[in-house]
């Protein structure tokens, strides 16, 4: 008998009872923790929705066996995969695993730029990061995207439906004088091929939470890779600066990759306008047939383009407000569709 193979299905299988029981499940939820899919991540904690037509794998945040434990990410709502009309739409993209570096993780995911009250923190202070918790402020400037120590987490609440997960996160920090109520819901609503994310953030500290917010995508259509079969779209005419790289064609309203691509480009948008109509993005791979389109009830404040050989990201900005006990709610919207078998790539 393999007893290591014996002791590793013990362990997963602690690990998930134990999971069950500190979730809040309602009493006919559906839903239930599944093993993790990623084989470099065994513990960590993850479950799946579904609504009959699309079905969704979701991590889950905890502070010792997540995941993610980064701290540029929200760590509610990493998608660790998705399934709709015979296509999958995200999943792994990197190709070296370590829950706390910056990027090791599955789209559609938020990263609140701000770091609240972080200008008027001292080396070695307090400030507040939404979907992390209070940061230490490091001596060093801070360049890229460094890992930071966390010395709050909050309190991190969530209840898992059917074809629904919320998470609530609660941060106090009375030092920096930011707190908040942060209410995020992942849910695939009955009878279509969407995946909707609600937001509510209320500020519930002396200072006003403040900040941009973008959604970083990490599009994986059809486990395929980066390249010309990919088509981005948007209903306005964009115009490109701050590039970095030369492999993504910018023509009227569409972006289009020139050919495979070795490493990361990266450029700015802009030709967007001051509603929310313009937060509408598609993406579509053309051979396989996967297609997506991501809309808002909020206009963008901004626009970034980031790929990789793996993954396709159309960043999505908007502005993010809360005066002290005020609340903001915003809402993006997935829907899922195939591309007609007389508009796809055959050659």
């Amino acid at each position: 008998m393999d007893t290591h193979a014996v002791a590793g299905r013990l362990e997963r299988r602690t690990l998930l009872q134990a999971l069950a029981a500190t979730l809040l499940w309602p009493a006919a939820a559906g839903a239930r923790p599944v093993p993790s899919p990623d084989p470099d991540a065994p513990q960590a904690p993850a479950v799946r929705i579904d609504n009959g037509l699309v079905s969704a794998i979701l991590f889950l945040p905890d502070a010792a066996t997540g995941y993610y434990r980064g701290t540029r990410f929200d760590w509610s709502g990493a998608v660790a995969d998705l399934r709709a009309g015979g296509h999958s739409y995200f999943g792994r993209w990197f190709p070296a695993y370590d829950p706390k570096k910056h990027d090791a993780i599955p789209g559609p995911v938020q990263d609140y730029v701000t770091g609240q009250g972080f200008e008027a923190a001292p080396v070695g202070g307090r400030f507040v990061k939404i979907g992390v918790g209070v940061l230490k402020k490091p001596a060093e400037p801070i360049r890229g995207f460094p890992t930071l120590e966390i010395l709050d987490g909050g309190r991190w609440t969530t209840r898992v439906r059917r074809n629904a997960v919320e998470f609530l996160h609660v941060v106090d920090d009375p030092e920096s004088g930011y707190g908040y109520r942060y209410r995020k819901t992942v849910s695939l609503p009955p009878g279509r091929q969407q995946l909707v994310l609600s937001h509510r953030i209320e500020a519930t500290g002396r200072h006003a939470i403040d900040t941009e917010m973008y959604d970083h995508n990490f599009f994986v259509l059809d486990g395929q890779p980066s390249g010309p079969d990919v088509e981005v779209r948007f209903p306005w005419a964009a115009e490109a600066f701050n590039i970095r790289g030369d492999t993504i064609a910018v023509a009227g309203n569409k972006l289009n990759y020139k050919g495979p691509i070795e490493r990361p480009v990266r450029m700015q948008l802009k030709g967007f306008g001051p509603t929310p109509a313009d937060y509408d993005i598609r993406v579509e791979n053309r051979r396989t047939g996967a297609g997506v389109r991501v809309a808002a009830d909020r206009p963008l404040s901004d626009f970034v383009f980031w790929t990789s050989p793996r993954t396709t990201c159309p960043e999505a900005y908007i502005h993010v407000h809360a005066d002290p006990g005020k609340a903001m709610d915003w809402r993006i919207t997935y829907d899922f569709y195939s591309l007609p078998a007389a508009e796809r790539l055959t050659a």
